[in-house]
Parts: C-alpha cells; sequence; structure tokens
C-alpha cells in the first residue's frame, strides 16, 4: 500500500485508478487536480477522493507516487510544473499511449531524488470523461511499464507493483519498443477503424442502417475523440507509418488476389486472419 497518490487530470483512466486504488486498498490518501474548476468542484466528494486540489503542485505535495493522466501532448510540461513541489523519493508516472519521448524529457526534468517511470494501460474505450471511470478497468487487462536503462531500478518495481495491485496485467519494456508494439495493436486499429468509417461516410448515410455485428465490432473505436487521436498518432508517427505501410501491403495482396481470381490466395489470406484472432483472451 502506499500512503499517499494524486492524481493529475483524470479522465476515463485517471478516475478508474482511483476507484481502483481505492477499491483494492492500494492507497491510503487519494488526491485529484483537474484542469477546469467545474470538474475539480464535480469531483469534490466522490467516495474514491479524499481531497481535490486546486493546482498540480498542491495535489503532488506529499504524495509518494503522482499519475499524470493528461493528453500525450501535455504531459512532459505537467511533469516539469510538478518538479519542485515533489516529496523526496517521489515517483512519477503517466497513462499515456506513446513512451519514447516522453520518458526520455520527463525523466530530464526531475531532480536527482525523483523518478520518472512510464506507463500504459491497454484498457481504454471510445468513452471519455472521468464519470466513465471503472474500478475493475484494469482487471486482467495488459499494463505496460517502461523504465529507461538510467530509470531507478527499485522504482519501476513500484510503479509495476502498483498497477499489479490494481489486479493488472504487467509488462515491463522499453519505451521505443512499447511505442513500436502499440502502433501495430492499438494507432493501427484506430486509424483502420476511422479511415473506414470516413470512406464509408462517402456513400449513401442509410446504409449504415442496413449494417449488422460486423460493421459495428469493426467500427467500435472509430466513435474516439478526434483531437485525442490526432494528438497520439502526432506523437507516433513514424511507428505508426510503418505499421500502416505493412497493412498496405497485405489488403494490397487481398486486392490482386481477388482482381486474379485466386481464391486459393484468398482464404489463405482469411484463414492467416483467423488463426491470429482465434486465440485472443476474452475481454474480462
Amino acid at each position: 500500500m502506499i500512503d499517499q497518490i494524486a492524481i493529475l487530470a483524470p479522465g476515463l483512466l485517471g478516475a478508474s485508478v482511483a476507484r481502483a486504488a481505492r477499491h483494492y486498498g492500494a492507497a491510503t490518501g487519494i488526491t485529484l487536480w483537474a484542469r477546469r474548476p467545474e470538474v475539480r468542484l464535480q469531483l469534490k466528494g466522490q467516495p474514491w477522493c479524499d481531497r481535490v486540489a486546486d493546482t498540480p503542485a498542491d495535489a503532488v505535495k506529499g504524495a509518494q507516487l503522482v499519475i499524470v493522466c493528461a493528453p500525450v501532448d501535455q504531459i512532459v510540461a505537467l511533469v516539469g510544473q510538478i518538479a519542485p513541489a515533489l516529496a523526496p523519493g517521489a515517483i512519477v508516472t503517466d497513462v499515456g499511449s506513446v513512451k519514447g519521448e516522453i520518458c526520455r524529457l520527463s525523466h530530464k526534468a526531475l531532480s536527482p531524488g525523483h523518478h520518472f517511470v512510464g506507463s500504459h494501460p491497454m484498457a481504454g474505450s471510445e468513452k471519455t470523461g472521468w464519470e466513465h471511470g471503472r474500478a475493475d478497468l484494469f482487471v486482467r487487462r495488459a499494463v505496460f511499464v517502461t523504465p529507461l536503462p538510467e530509470t531507478d531500478a527499485k522504482a519501476a518495481e513500484k510503479v509495476a507493483a502498483f498497477w499489479a495491485a490494481l489486479e493488472a496485467d504487467v509488462a515491463t519494456i522499453e519505451p521505443d519498443a512499447h511505442d513500436e508494439i502499440v502502433a501495430h495493436i492499438s494507432h493501427l486499429p484506430q486509424v483502420l477503424a476511422s479511415t473506414l468509417c470516413a470512406s464509408l461516410a462517402r456513400r449513401d448515410p442509410k446504409w449504415r442502417n442496413f449494417s449488422g455485428g460486423g460493421l459495428r465490432d469493426t467500427s467500435r473505436i472509430a466513435g474516439s475523440d478526434p483531437k485525442l487521436w490526432k494528438t497520439i498518432l502526432e506523437q507516433n508517427r513514424d511507428e505508426v507509418l510503418r505499421a500502416v505501410r505493412a497493412y498496405q501491403e497485405e489488403l494490397h495482396g487481398m486486392e490482386r488476389a481477388l482482381a486474379n481470381r485466386d481464391w486459393f490466395e484468398v482464404q489463405a489470406i482469411l484463414e492467416r486472419g483467423k488463426a491470429y484472432r482465434d486465440p485472443f483472451r476474452p475481454i474480462p
């Protein structure tokens, strides 16, 4: 158990961290800070929050662990803002879906005796906002912990232990390797879902009323926040481009097989896809 944690800019993930920390007893005291005054007012009195601070610096005072839940393009600036107010030995982590630059720059922003250890829970949703937070959001979900080679090993272990206390499945991996992985398994699916719907939007919009579960399942994440995803794709541009280009080669292979009436190849592609999909573990 951690004595005090501070959660900055809680949306879906930050509110879920707070709820889960309270539910599983992972922290004695939970302090929140939100950028907008009306959100801070709404958070006051929530049973999974002990205190709502008016500034980031006030929120982190005395906290052993700080979780930064801001959009990926705001994390480094917020880490630099709170750095002078951190308690001795404090650990800062985040929940951003891009890690390389965030980890390197946040590490440099902290003074000796403070530690930054990146995190990324693979537990998002097309929904946003603290109101959608859930105490069980991380149960049996993968959470990446992404220390740099120079990161204090004990600090990385404490961050991994915190997520494990929320019943997450923790994977410790180097930040740049993380960015390559999520470009393929998270960012590419978002690009595909969004461009699929963008393409269908050029057709008769009433066609959507005839769709079955296939289109709904395939396009669900196209309902995610476009501004949020624009920022994520901007931050992980190079890895996403590599993932998109690799996918284009596969799509072109299907196009060629269809054009040439190569039904054996069509079936081979479909079977390769099924073989990858079948072993997926069920979502909790």
